[in-house]
C-alpha cells in the first residue's frame, strides 16, 4: 500500500499562489477530528454502597487526572476500613434477603437492562474512559464499551440456565464476592467481574483502580437507573491499601484480583488458610509468533494491534515478537514503516493511534527499561513524531537484537514497547515463547493449519490466538498459566468459578 504524503514542494501557477506538490514519504497532517460527546462529568464522586452515593467515614478524596492533558478530572471518595465495611454489610444483607432469593429470570432482567442503558450512554462512556485511561477513543468507543454491554448481555442470557453450567450437578451462589480491578481495561474490567458474579446470584463489593475509578461510578449511576437492588453492587474508591481491606475481609466468600504477579503474591498468601475461593489474572508477556509462510502484512496489522493501539498497556499485550529468521529482515522493515505511519497525541481525536499513558510514574517506569534495554545492547528504534507539549506520551518502540536474556524480554513492561526475537525452527519457537514465568496468551502467525495446531497444544498459554490478535468474546474463557494466574472469566468456565456444586 503506497503511503499517503504531506511534504509539499512550491510550485507556481496563476495568480502567484504556490502550488502543493506531492513528495512521497510522509502522512497527511490531518485537521482535528476530537470526539465531541459530553462524558458528564460531575466534580465529586462519592463511594456507591448499599445502592445509594455516601461520602466517605474519613472525609477524604484524592483526584483523577486525565493522563493526557494532566489536569484534573474530579475527585473521588478516599474509602478506609468502615466503608470497607459498611459496603460487606449491604451485601451480604442484599445477597440473603434479596438477590440470593431472586429467581434466575428476573436476575437476568436487570443485566438486560444494565447492557441496554450502557449501549444508551456508549459515547458518553466511551469519552469518559478516554480521558480517565489516555486510550484512544477508537479503542473505547469499538472496543471497551461495546465488549463491556455484550458481557452483561452474554450473562444476562446464563441467568435462567445456570442448571446447564455443571450438567448433573445443582449450582448455588458463593455469596458475597470482593473484586479488584487494574487500571488497562477499567469499564470492561468491571463487566468481566460484576456480570457473571450477579448473575449466578452473588452480591459484589469492587474496587476499581486508583488512576482509572472514572466509569466504575459512572456505572454506579446505571445501576441506580436499572433499579438493581440497594447493596447488590457496592463500589468503593481508593488506594491500594484499600484493594487490601477488600480482599481480606472476612465476609467475602470469594476473591477475585487482576492485577501484576507480585500484589497477587501478595494477596494470595494474606488469604493462605482462609476457606475463601480465589480467581487470579496476573502479568503476562505474551509472544507473537511470525512464521515465513505466514501473510505478512496481516501480521503487521496484529502485531500493531496487539502491542500500539493499547500503548501495550494490557497484560496479554504482545510484548515479544519471535520473527523466523527467513523473513526477518523484511518483517521488520515493514513492520517500521507501518509505525512511521500512526499518530500519537490527543486520545480523543479519532485519528490517533497512540494515546496518552496512563500515570506519569507509568511513563517513568516505561522509560527506565528502555534504558535497561539499550544498556543491555538491544537497538533501539522509535519513529520520527512530534509529541504533545503536555500529557504522558511516547511513541511507539522496537528492540531488535533481543536476547533471551534481555530484561526487556522477560518482564513485563506496561507499555508500547515491543522486543524482537529471531528462532530458526519451530521447536526452537516454541522453547523461546516458553522460556517465561508467564502464560496468559500468545499468537501463532503461518499458512499452515497443523503448525498452528501443534503450536497451539505445546505453546504455555491460556489464549493462542491464530492469525490474529487480542480478539474477545464474552463466551470464550480467559485467563493463563502459571505466574499469570488461574481461574477464567467469560464463558461456562468463568461462571463455575463464581458457584458452588451442591
Amino acid at each position: 500500500m503506497a503511503t499517503l504524503v504531506s511534504k509539499r514542494k512550491k510550485t507556481t501557477r496563476r495568480h502567484g499562489r504556490p502550488a502543493p506538490q506531492l513528495i512521497f514519504g510522509d502522512l497527511w497532517e490531518y485537521d482535528p477530528a476530537p470526539e465531541t460527546a459530553d462524558p458528564k462529568l460531575k466534580p465529586r464522586y462519592d463511594l456507591f454502597i448499599n445502592g445509594r452515593f455516601v461520602t466517605p467515614k474519613s472525609g477524604k478524596y484524592f483526584d483523577s487526572i486525565n493522563p493526557a492533558t494532566e489536569q484534573k478530572l474530579a475527585e473521588f471518595a478516599l474509602a478506609g476500613a468502615a466503608d470497607v465495611d459498611a459496603a460487606y454489610r449491604a451485601a451480604r444483607r442484599a445477597q440473603r434477603n434479596v438477590w440470593g432469593k431472586l429467581s434466575g429470570r428476573e436476575r437476568g432482567k436487570y443485566l438486560f437492562r444494565i447492557a441496554r442503558l450502557l449501549q444508551d450512554r456508549a459515547r458518553e462512556f466511551a469519552v469518559a474512559e478516554t480521558m480517565d485511561n489516555g486510550k484512544p477513543i477508537k479503542e473505547t468507543r469499538d472496543f471497551d464499551v461495546p465488549m463491556a454491554a455484550a458481557h452483561f448481555f452474554y450473562h444476562a442470557g446464563w441467568a435462567d440456565k445456570l442448571e446447564y453450567v455443571a450438567p448433573g450437578r445443582k449450582v448455588a451462589p458463593l455469596g458475597v464476592v470482593g473484586q479488584v480491578i487494574p487500571w488497562n481495561f477499567p469499564l470492561l474490567m468491571l463487566a468481566w467481574k460484576i456480570a457473571p458474579a450477579i448473575a449466578m446470584g452473588n452480591c459484589v463489593v469492587i474496587k476499581p483502580a486508583t488512576n482509572t475509578p472514572l466509569t466504575a461510578v459512572k456505572l454506579a449511576e446505571i445501576f441506580e437507573d436499572a433499579g438493581l437492588p440497594p447493596g447488590v453492587v457496592n463500589i468503593i474508591t481508593g488506594p491500594g491499601s484499600t484493594g487490601g481491606l477488600i480482599m481480606a475481609h472476612p465476609t467475602a466468600a470469594k476473591i477475585a484480583f487482576t492485577g501484576s504477579t507480585d500484589v497477587g503474591k501478595i494477596i494470595m498468601r494474606s488469604v493462605a488458610g482462609t476457606d475463601k475461593k480465589m480467581t487470579m489474572e496476573l502479568g503476562g508477556k505474551a509472544a507473537n509468533i511470525v512464521f515465513d509462510d505466514a501473510p505478512l502484512d496481516q501480521a503487521v496489522e496484529g502485531i500493531v494491534n496487539g502491542i500500539f493501539f493499547n500503548q501495550g498497556q494490557v497484560c496479554c499485550a504482545g510484548s515479544r515478537l519471535l520473527v523466523h529468521e527467513p523473513v526477518a529482515a523484511r518483517f521488520v522493515a515493514k513492520l517500521k514503516t507501518r509505525l512511521r505511519t500512526l499518530r500519537v497525541g490527543n486520545p480523543l481525536d479519532k485519528n490517533t493511534d497512540v494515546g496518552a499513558i496512563v500515570s506519569r510514574d507509568q511513563l517513568a517506569s516505561i522509560q527506565h527499561y528502555l534504558a535497561i534495554g539499550v544498556k543491555e545492547g538491544a537497538e533501539l528504534w522509535q519513529p520520527p513524531c512530534r509529541l504533545p507539549a503536555k500529557g504522558f506520551f511516547m511513541p511507539p518502540t522496537l528492540f531488535t537484537g533481543v536476547t533471551q536474556s534481555h530484561r526487556i524480554a522477560r518482564e513485563e513492561i506496561f507499555g508500547p514497547v515491543l522486543a524482537i526475537i529471531t528462532f530458526r525452527t519451530v521447536d526452537e519457537a516454541i522453547e523461546k515463547a516458553n522460556n517465561t514465568p508467564y502464560g496468559l496468551s500468545a499468537g501463532v502467525w503461518t499458512d499452515k493449519g497443523s503448525r498452528i495446531l501443534k503450536m497451539a497444544a505445546e505453546l504455555k498459554a491460556g489464549v493462542v490466538w491464530a492469525n490474529t490478535f487480542n480478539k474477545f468474546d464474552p463466551a470464550s474463557p480467559f485467563g493463563g498459566y502459571k505466574e499469570s494466574g488461574f481461574g477464567r472469566e467469560g464463558g461456562r468456565q468463568g461462571l463455575l468459578d463464581y458457584c458452588q456444586l451442591v
